[in-house]
This record gives structure tokens, sequence and C-alpha cells, in this order.
């Protein structure tokens, strides 16, 4: 006898044929964007002591490394610099200049593979001596000065062949700003993906080591980056930043922030991307390496969650590896 006046919702779970049917999200190598971090040098790969299975890589080995992207099916690459310690300052001006290691790395590998997109980071800690996203006066964050320097900084990227500008400094007006002056130098083709809910978190702390900014941090990052204990200014930050011209908004952290990433989803009619950050990835290893998950259930677990809860495409470090298993 039943008790459920028929319906039994095991039934459509029973085989993989039919789990496969009515599965609700799909999870693809076209969903899926490669961080790489570029140093100096040639054939020169650098270990990231807290990234197990992460390099640095320099520009040629950048360039092998996105023909190996392309060849997997994923679609763009998000490029951060590891700029020598010699070339950063208190007002970060090598973040514009034309010849710094991230337009290098942006030129070399548009000449080689042309068809892969390049996601521009837009920032001044990995140019400042002080590793802050913003310039400092007197122990406070300039907003307005410091959105003068990432345009110049956005604008020498899409000289050098970035299809997207990504701003993740998280002071406020630097997408209508980087807009207007993209649009004034003949790059209207250029897109805006912004950090629009940027959380201050522990879980960059293997990202600030990547990028050599982490042991030269002073004080934190809270008067810019958002307070974890909100959800509706997130929403505020993202509308704003899309009224001022983002073509995509970003959610970062990933998986801490999933509630995040949802509400967006119902609110805005935007593509949103989530960022799989540092410290997520260092997790799994670790935990994995350890015995105490099964590593490779719990990335692609991960990986599904964000789509499940609305991203249209995820910034991981898994992203050749799960591209790779999933083209399969």
């Amino acid at each position: 006898m039943s008790f459920l006046g028929g319906r039994r919702l095991r039934r459509m779970r029973q085989t993989e044929w039919s789990r496969a049917m009515m599965r609700e999200t799909e999870l693809l190598p076209r969903d899926l964007i490669w961080p790489l971090f570029v140093i100096e040098g040639q054939n020169e790969r650098t270990a990231i002591r807290t990234m197990p299975g992460v390099e640095r890589l320099s520009v040629d080995l950048m360039v092998e490394a996105a023909k190996a992207a392309r060849d997997a099916g994923i679609p763009a690459l998000a490029i951060f610099p590891n700029t020598p310690d010699h070339l950063r300052s208190e007002n970060g001006a090598e973040a514009y200049n034309p010849d710094n290691l991230m337009c290098r790395a942006l030129a070399a590998i548009k000449a080689a593979v042309p068809e892969i997109g390049l996601i521009a980071d837009v920032a001044l800690d990995e140019y400042s001596s002080d590793g802050q996203d913003g310039l400092v006066r007197d122990g406070v964050i300039l907003n307005d000065e410091t959105i003068a320097a990432m345009v110049k900084s956005a604008l020498v990227q899409a000289r050098a062949g970035a299809d997207i500008i990504a701003p993740s400094d998280m002071m406020d007006g630097r997408v209508a700003a980087i807009r207007d002056a993209l649009d004034a130098e003949g790059f209207e083709h250029v897109q805006i993906m912004s950090y629009a809910a940027k959380y201050a978190s522990c879980f960059y702390g293997p990202f600030r080591e990547a990028v050599g900014s982490g042991s030269r941090l002073r004080g934190d990052k809270r008067t810019y980056q958002m307070d974890y204990a909100n959800s509706d200014e997130a929403l505020r930050e993202i509308a704003q930043d899309i009224e001022e011209g983002a073509d995509s908004i970003m959610v970062k952290p990933g998986l801490p922030y999933l509630d995040i990433i949802r509400r967006a989803k119902d609110a805005f009619n935007v593509p949103i991307y989530a960022y799989q950050v540092s410290g997520e990835y260092a997790m799994i290893e670790l935990a994995g390496a350890a015995g105490a998950i099964n590593r490779d259930a719990a990335v692609l677990e991960s990986l599904w969650a964000f789509k499940r809860a609305g991203a249209n495409g995820i910034l991981t470090y898994y992203a050749l590896e799960m591209a790779r298993k999933l083209g399969r």
C-alpha cells in the first residue's frame, strides 16, 4: 500500500539515464574561465606554496597554456601579474606602463591564440608597495585618485589586447569612468566584467601570495571590500555597476556566497560570474590530500553548486582539468 498517492520521487533517480533526463543544470567547458599568474623570465614556472598544483608562468609558457585552454573548450583566461619588487611603488605607476608584465602577456597570447578571450584584472595591489587595491594617503584609501590610475591601466590593457576589463578594486564610480575612457579611445567593443560584490574575505590568502602582495599588505581592505554580514548591500553594489555600464558582474568569493549569486540572478538580467577563489581551491586540495574528502568529487560538486545557484560561468583554477574531463 502506498501512502504517497502514487508519488514516488525516487523513481526518476533510479538510473543514470533517467537522472540525466531530469537534470536541471549543465556544467560544460564553456562555463569555465581559467585564472593564470604571469611572471618574468623565459621558460620559467614557480610553484605557489599554498596552492598545490598551481604555478606562476612566464609569458612564453602562458601562451602554451592558452593553447591548451583553447583546445579544451575554455572560452577565456583571467590574467594576473606578479610584478617584480623593484617595479612596485606607492603610486602603483607600473599598472599603466604599456610594457608592463600584464600587457606583454596579453599581447603575446592575443597574437598566438586570438580566438580565446582575455580578461585583464584592474587594481593596484599587484603594482603597489603596500598591497592595497587603492592609493593611500595618511592611512586612507583614496577613491577618485585610485580611479584615475585605474583608467590609465585599463587603457593600456585594452591596447595590448584585453577583451574584458575586470576592475576588482571596489572603488565607487570606477565602472563609469573606465567605460567612458574606453569608448573615448575607440574601445567600445571591450567589455567590463565588474567585481561588483567582492567581500573582505580570508579566502584570498593564497592569491595574495601568488601575486606577491600578501606579505607587503599594510592594514586590511575593509573600507572598500564588502562586509560579509551583508547581502542587501551586494545588490546595491551590483545595481550601481550595471547602471554605470558593466556588461557582466562577479561575486567573489564563490562558495561561501552562493546566496548572493542566487539573489543577483533573480534580481538582474545580466551575466553573472562566480570566482572560486584561492582559499576555496586550497581547502579542497589540502582536505583531499589528507584523505578527509574525495578530492575529485568535491571539485565537481563545488562547480555544479555555482551553476545551480545561477552563475553563468565560473573562474576556477580547476578549469583546464575539468574542461578536459567534461569534454570527454
